[in-house]
């Protein structure tokens, strides 16, 4: 029984079939970012590289740099910036709960502070009827617009021209 265990602690089931698991020694960076949830596509993740929003080690990556296991990257979003540990590798996108095996977050708490600071600025807290204007607001605001002056403004140019 033992040795059937491990027999099939060393393959994976995909399709129903067996295949041997893979030992990754590196992964892209924009694939991993992808696969530990970092950012939504693929392609956004490769943007991030080529803006420099993506640190390893302090120094601004590409694309189709490798990430090895034991690495610390920064991820600039937004306010904050945002600082993970790589504890195992993976290039196929994972289930959020499963995230934290792959990743560790090392992320400052002065930048969750400001993450917070953020939110709280935001318009989160916005009273009912300060934002878009109602169908009876839009009316009034047109209706004020449109009102038509008895004032004669091509008397004035008239004046100028004299003087």
């Amino acid at each position: 029984m033992f040795l059937l265990l491990k027999v099939f602690s060393l393959y994976s089931f995909s399709e129903a079939v067996l295949t041997p698991k893979k030992i990754m020694a590196e992964v892209r960076v924009d694939k991993f970012l992808w696969a530990m949830r970092v950012y939504k596509t693929r392609t956004i993740a490769a943007d991030a590289c080529k803006n420099g929003r993506i640190k390893l080690n302090g120094i601004e990556v590409k694309p189709s740099r490798s990430f090895h296991v034991g690495d610390v990257f920064t991820v600039r979003k937004g306010p904050i910036t945002y600082t993970y540990r790589i504890l195992q590798l993976c290039e196929h996108r994972l289930g959020a709960k499963l995230v934290p095996d792959y990743l560790r977050d090392e992320t400052p708490q002065e930048q969750l502070e400001l993450l917070e600071l953020a939110r709280m600025a935001g318009n989160g807290n916005r009273d009912r009827g300060t934002g878009r204007p109602t169908k009876k607001d839009r009316r009034e605001i047109e209706s004020f617009i449109s009102t038509d002056y008895d004032y004669d403004f091509d008397s004035l140019d008239d004046d100028d021209e004299e003087g």
